[in-house]
């Protein structure tokens, strides 16, 4: 153990160097190495992994701290958000002495939440990812709560910003940091999206990127301690979430017909009745517009500016705390013959923006 108490052994087993979550072999194999290069000046895995864990000694609260969850089976319409976190990384080089990485959440690509499989598959799991038939959880949205509340339990301050992933990983790391709150009163979320994610189950799932939100709704202090900003499409208007489970919405064309300082205004005006002190934002990158975000796997019209959204997090900075944040479903190679080379790198360029806003704010 270091110094904090944080079990070094289990984290070391729960997750691997940054970028490397996503199994390979060969294919995309490359992809990992130019990352370990930048970042360890290696390409060896070995040689980049002592230097890993070493770091992980050093872990603590002076810097942001960066987690991928490389998991896109909580998706469902176009796959290859989990290729996100690497991705991200590499537009965010130049910001890499702000921040600690604690690398990856290991991955099995077939699984979701340890709740969805037999004790069998969890035995057989086990080995494959452990070696043993230990205790430890198998699946990404499992290990990610599992490691996420062993550092919120020795470090409560961490900030951590979660890189995904679908939508459905957001739920371990808003999980874990609401529950590490001591005031859950003064904490709330602000959830930037397309969509709702407001379904309690899809297809008889209860956890995956439309279910996420209505999921956390009952780890907030109320359903009012949540607003959605840049929603636009839903199976219902936005009368029905209000009446029904009292959920606040700025949708997009709310935003556009009102104008940024307006929208800022409104939102502080919410939090602060509420006596809110600090927040925590998930930021789906299909909150903006397609021409800003085409790699993505479910893109849509008539979405928010990125500047925008980056005034919002700004405004919201300077009178909030933000102490934890995610920013999801980017998918650097969805769809190679629907979205051009063009699109692809414009809208890894804009996510790498994205997240050095949300670095930033977790900073102020």
């Amino acid at each position: 153990m270091d110094q904090r108490g944080i079990d070094l052994k289990n984290l070391n087993q729960l997750l691997t160097l940054p970028g490397s979550g996503v199994f390979t072999i060969h294919t995309g194999q490359e992809k990992k190495e130019k990352l370990l290069n930048s970042y360890y000046g290696t390409k060896s895995q070995e040689k980049a992994k002592n230097i890993w864990e070493k770091n992980l000694t050093k872990i603590n609260s002076d810097l942001p701290i960066i987690l991928g969850i490389p998991s896109d089976n909580g998706g469902g319409i176009q796959r290859g958000a989990n290729w996100g976190p690497l991705a991200i990384r590499q537009e965010i080089l130049e910001e890499k002495k702000s921040y600690f990485d604690l690398g990856d959440v290991r991955v099995i690509p077939h699984l979701l939440h340890d709740k969805y499989l037999n004790e069998e598959t969890i035995k057989n799991c086990r080995k494959a990812l452990y070696g043993k038939n230990n205790k430890l959880p198998v699946s990404p949205l499992s290990i990610a709560e599992h490691a996420l509340s062993s550092i919120y339990k020795k470090i409560p301050n961490a900030r951590i910003l979660g890189f995904g992933g679908d939508h459905s990983t957001s739920y371990p790391l808003v999980k874990t940091w609401l529950e590490s709150r001591t005031h859950k009163k003064k904490a709330a979320l602000l959830h930037f999206d397309a969509h709702t994610d407001l379904l309690d189950r899809r297809l008889g799932i209860d956890i995956c990127f439309g279910t996420w939100t209505y999921q956390i709704l009952k780890f907030l202090s109320s359903k009012k301690h949540i607003v959605q900003i840049g929603i636009r499409s839903s199976g219902k208007d936005k009368k029905f979430w209000k009446k029904t489970l009292g959920v606040e919405q700025y949708w997009a064309s709310d935003v556009k017909e009102w104008g940024v300082e307006k929208t800022y205004k409104k939102l502080k005006e919410h939090y602060t009745e509420l006596g809110v002190v600090e927040i925590y934002i998930s930021f789906d990158i299909d909150a903006l517009d397609i021409k800003y975000a085409a790699a993505t796997g479910t893109p849509e019209q008539a979405g928010l500016i990125p500047s925008d959204c980056a005034a919002l997090i700004s405004m919201l900075a300077k009178d909030f705390k933000i102490t934890g944040a995610d920013l999801m479903e980017v998918a650097p190679f969805v769809s190679p013959e629907g979205v051009s080379k063009a699109d692809q790198q414009s809208s890894l360029v804009v996510a790498g923006d994205m997240a050095k806003i949300l670095l930033r704010a977790l900073k102020s």
